[in-house]
């Protein structure tokens, strides 16, 4: 590479000390978890969304956002969140917490499935920093991926969650839908209209399998 090229590359964002710490606290935090049921470490999701939010240009605050964007919802609640703040700063905060729909520190006191992710939309729709939903949107794309390739190689896999696979889908699309008016332009949000998309086709053969069945019965 010349000495000109060098000049017309963009900036490189920077990721040092701070993105080697929250991948140390992710792996920490999540280390004995796996995704929903299965066999995959959760650490792989963080990792994911992580490198997603990368590709899309975060910074290193949104990096390590995405790294930890979990760490509240499922491991800790507002005492978590505290500690985040502290170790990683207030701007970092501010996505987790953003992109949590639960700040309970007792996973058995969160609120139902369905309030919880109602909540969650009306929050991402009144969203307006661009950091938040650039994280907001690598998460939703890659749980879309994931959760469609699980159930496209067994769809057993749609009981391990919270919710049957009609409302699974809605709530994905209509995540779908607000990013793409929040985030106009943005080179994931068709990528996860392809994923929302496979995920309600998936979605309704399931139900139509389980009408099938429950008429059988």
């Amino acid at each position: 590479m010349s000495g000109d090229d060098l000049r017309l590359s963009p900036p490189v964002p920077h990721f040092g000390r701070r993105t080697e710490e929250a991948f140390a606290y992710a792996l920490a935090v999540h280390g004995a978890q796996v995704r929903k049921g299965g066999p995959v470490p959760y650490v792989s999701h963080l990792m994911a969304v992580a490198s997603l939010v990368i590709e899309d240009g975060g910074d290193e605050d949104q990096v390590v956002g995405a790294l930890l964007h979990d760490a509240v919802e499922d491991q800790g609640g507002e005492p978590r969140l505290d500690d985040i703040a502290h170790r990683f700063g207030d701007r970092v905060a501010a996505i987790v917490r953003a992109c949590s729909d639960s700040l309970a520190e007792d996973p058995r006191d969160k609120a139902p499935w369905a309030e919880r992710k109602a909540a969650y939309l009306v929050r991402l729709a009144e969203e307006s920093d661009e950091g938040i939903l650039r994280v907001s949107l690598g998460d939703k794309l890659h749980n879309a991926r994931a959760i469609a390739s699980d159930a496209a190689a067994d769809p057993g896999a749609w009981r391990r969650f919270n919710a049957p696979p009609d409302r699974i889908a809605a709530y994905y699309r209509a995540c779908h839908d607000v990013l793409a008016r929040r985030l106009p332009g943005n080179r994931f949000v068709p990528d996860l209209e392809i994923a929302v998309t496979r995920l309600e086709r998936l979605a309704g053969d399931e139900m139509a399998r389980r009408a099938e069945g429950d008429a059988q019965a």
